[in-house]
């Protein structure tokens, strides 16, 4: 870190300088030469400190999120912050595929405006799964959305400006109010093509799929708040409710997961001549009484002891107890 030099220092230098006791070659031979680039067509508005600030926010937007697309779509899903960078307005419009799912939101107090873009691919699988589909292949080549499908994701998509709002309280209150959707970005001009904006990359995962989503912030429309970034580091732990609301989702669908289980009446060995000789009426004697227990297994793995028997006509098995560890050998 470079030494800050008090006043008096100041003046002691300057005053060696004229009477010729510092000589200034010598100091300029003896100081390292660091330069650093500086790209003055490229201002960089925001500070890496509030970067990092914006990064913390958006990981919280993205757990919220992931966690009410699971209950939504019946499928794993999750959601992880790949970059936030700051770019030309213009050059965050070059990236955007076309045509493209972006949503025009505007900021209450005051009228500012944020975009979020969704990848094509990614609304016709919430579409698929919204409407009791698989959504396991999506289409190779991403389409407009109809108005039919802008309908069905319009809640999906209300619900991530509020968890985006939630993700905002504890730095700033953010109020964000959907106005449209628009397939091209050529159409969506919230800032001037030279202003910097805040680009907050988002990486979703549906099943073993991934599909890009993304925030666009001009930085005017965070001026008020950038200071308050730039003063702490924010960091956000889900609220007591929030972990409640999140362990209940997560029971709801671990109790819903299929699980195969087997049950193994016994074992014999025969000779393959014996085999050849089998006939439909034929006894094969078991290695076991019919009085013993049996070992039910869960995914392949011995879990309980049960006793076969029926229930209303059907084969089924009584639980006895669970296995111990020393019975598992």
């Amino acid at each position: 870190m470079p030494q800050v030099l008090s006043q008096q220092e100041i003046d002691a230098l300057l005053a060696g300088i004229s009477s010729g006791t510092v000589q200034v070659e010598s100091l300029l031979q003896e100081a390292p030469k660091q330069v650093i680039p500086y790209d003055f067509r490229r201002p960089n508005r925001i500070s890496k400190t509030q970067l990092r600030s914006l990064q913390s926010i958006h990981e919280s937007f993205a757990e919220t999120v992931a966690y009410y697309l699971l209950s939504r779509l019946q499928a794993l899903v999750s959601i992880s912050v790949t970059s936030v960078d700051q770019l030309f307005y213009s050059e965050y419009l070059l990236s955007l595929p076309r045509p493209g799912c972006l949503y025009l939101a505007e900021l209450e107090e005051p009228q500012r405006y944020i975009i979020l873009d969704i990848s094509p691919q990614l609304a016709l699988v919430i579409v698929e799964r919204l409407l009791g589909g698989e959504g396991v292949a999506p289409p190779p080549k991403a389409r407009s959305i109809t108005p039919i499908e802008q309908a069905v994701l319009k809640g999906v998509i209300e619900y991530m400006l509020r968890a985006l709002e939630e993700s905002w309280s504890p730095t700033a209150p953010m109020r964000f109010r959907l106005l449209r959707m628009e397939t091209e970005p050529d159409f969506v001009q919230i800032a001037s093509a030279s202003e910097i904006v805040a680009v907050v990359s988002m990486q979703v995962t549906v099943g073993v799929r991934s599909y890009a989503m993304s925030l666009c912030y001009p930085t005017f429309a965070l001026e008020d708040i950038l200071s308050r970034l730039e003063r702490q580091y924010v960091t956000h732990a889900a609220s007591p409710e929030q972990q409640r609301t999140n362990t209940r989702i997560i029971q709801k669908h671990l109790q819903t997961i299929p699980l195969r289980i087997s049950v193994e009446l016994g074992t014999a060995t025969i000779t393959i001549g014996e085999l050849l000789r089998l006939r439909v009426g034929d006894v094969l004697r078991l290695s076991t009484q019919v009085s013993d227990l049996l070992v039910l297994s869960i995914e392949g793995q011995p879990k309980l002891w049960v006793r076969p028997g029926s229930s209303a006509g059907r084969r089924a098995v009584q639980v006895v107890r669970p296995l111990r560890p020393e019975e598992l050998g």
